[in-house]
């Protein structure tokens, strides 16, 4: 058999372009050609039907084309690919010590899982030192708190 392109049949096509898709899916983990390696997968079986190859390749956009807009944002979301979650996020809603003042115009210290963190009040208002206080955000690397009434 000779390997020109018009004597290898179809699903040998389908079948690289499977190892393809999922090898390029592999070393990126986009979530984006896994979708185009699964509907080449269908394509292999599909190309036993003695289709042309133009139907056969509008088939796969078809398909490419429907896995990636209904089925991605879901993966995406079930797999929160694109962000890293870290302990920061858990730090807002958490109570801290202020150890050094937060005045108006400047910024303070507080104390947090052992950590300092610079902060100043969401209100721009005066927290005094060993004053306790609720973490709301985190803007940049200051915390942005507000003081707790005793």
């Amino acid at each position: 058999m000779l390997f020109s392109f018009g004597a290898i049949p179809a699903h040998w096509l389908w079948v690289a372009l499977v190892i393809i898709f999922a090898l390029i899916e592999i070393f990126t983990l986009g979530l984006t050609t896994v979708w185009f390696a699964i509907a080449a997968l269908v394509m292999v079986f599909l190309s036993f039907f003695k289709m042309s190859l133009p139907v056969q390749g509008l088939i796969f956009l078809a398909i490419s084309a429907t896995l990636l807009v209904f089925t991605r944002p879901l993966a995406v979301k079930k797999f929160k690919i694109g962000k890293e979650k870290t302990n920061v996020d858990s730090l807002p809603g958490k109570q801290a010590l202020v150890i050094k003042k937060i005045d108006e115009f400047e910024t303070g210290e507080v104390k947090i899982n052992g950590q300092i963190w610079t902060a100043r009040s969401d209100n721009n208002s005066e927290i005094a030192k060993g004053a306790k206080c609720e973490i709301l955000r985190i803007e940049g690397v200051q915390l942005i708190v507000k003081h707790i009434s005793a």
